[in-house]
């Protein structure tokens, strides 16, 4: 072993990479949603052994956009009064003397162990349920969306690098997964519990509206427990590499009657998703820092 997490207090039940490969995220039933610097984790090692005190500092009480759905009224509670909780540098949840701590052992094989503890995490965003559903944006990976459990009931989506808040989509069902498109700007999601019961198990929202823009009704009862989407993989033979299979569009959901079922939930039409402005719920200034420039006037 060469690394550890040990900031959550119990369950881990999400874990998540971003595309790039510079990010992790992991969700755990303490209703906790952690981002980390994989550099942090398992990078270059730092001038000090013991510990490394971060600096950074951002607004807590980032701003939240919210969007009220056909699946659910909206939910602006403030989830038992805690507030979103950023890592370095911010408010803490436990005592002053909890400092931002890397530490690094050795093992019996003389390997260097790191393991982070609390405040090692970039940002930490306080959920009303366990976090189970993680997804970084494929075509903007400061991006990530999360889903709660059964006492939270929305989807949430957050900007890595400064913490941000930018939307929440109530779905009144527990957010078992999330998937993006990688054709288009929208997210798929597959529930769970419903509280109040809907037949909705597998809904796509665009992106950054938040609209809804199709929804699979299921029979009464059924539950989509976890959903990975269908590979994108190039023929070898006969047809062509450049063609696209139509279930390359479907979502492969685990059922709760023990079967796996398939459903095509981005059909075979191009459109242009990636990247530009709005990728960031239209700010502006989350956009700049990303190098997303809009076209216009300059104020002088």
């Amino acid at each position: 072993m060469v690394a550890k997490i040990a900031i959550h207090v119990q369950q881990i039940c999400g874990l998540a990479w971003s595309t790039d490969g510079m990010s992790l995220a992991s969700g755990g039933n303490d209703d906790l949603c952690c981002i980390f610097d994989a550099n942090d984790i398992l990078g270059v090692e730092q001038q000090h052994e013991t510990t490394i005190q971060g600096t950074d500092t951002v607004d807590p009480a980032a701003p939240r956009v919210a969007s009220e759905l056909e699946l659910g009224e909206l939910d602006l509670r403030e989830y038992d009064g805690r507030r979103v909780h950023h890592g370095r540098g911010s408010e803490m949840r436990t005592s002053a003397t909890d400092a931002t701590q890397i530490h690094r052992t050795r093992n019996a094989h003389s390997f260097s162990l790191r393991t982070l503890t609390l405040g090692s995490e970039r940002h930490c965003w306080i959920h009303g349920a366990a976090v189970k559903a993680i997804a970084f944006c494929p075509w903007t990976p400061s991006l990530v969306a999360t889903g709660g459990g059964s006492k939270d009931k929305c989807i949430h989506f957050f900007h890595t690098t400064s913490g941000a808040a930018l939307a929440t989509i109530a779905v009144s069902a527990q957010v078992t997964s999330l998937i993006w498109s990688t054709t288009r700007r929208e997210i798929a999601a597959t529930f769970g519990y419903a509280q109040p019961e809907h037949p909705w198990r597998i809904a796509v929202f665009s992106w950054p509206d938040c609209r809804q823009v199709a929804a699979i009704p299921w029979n009464q009862g059924l539950r989509a427990l976890y959903a990975v989407p269908y590979p994108s993989v190039p023929w070898v033979g006969e047809p062509s590499s450049t063609d696209r299979l139509v279930h390359q569009g479907c979502l492969v959901v685990a059922a709760s009657d023990n079967s796996v079922k398939f459903h095509e939930v981005w059909p075979d039409e191009k459109k242009s998703t990636t990247g530009g402005p709005g990728t960031l719920a239209g700010s502006d200034i989350l956009e700049s820092l990303e190098g997303i420039d809009k076209e216009g006037g300059v104020i002088r």
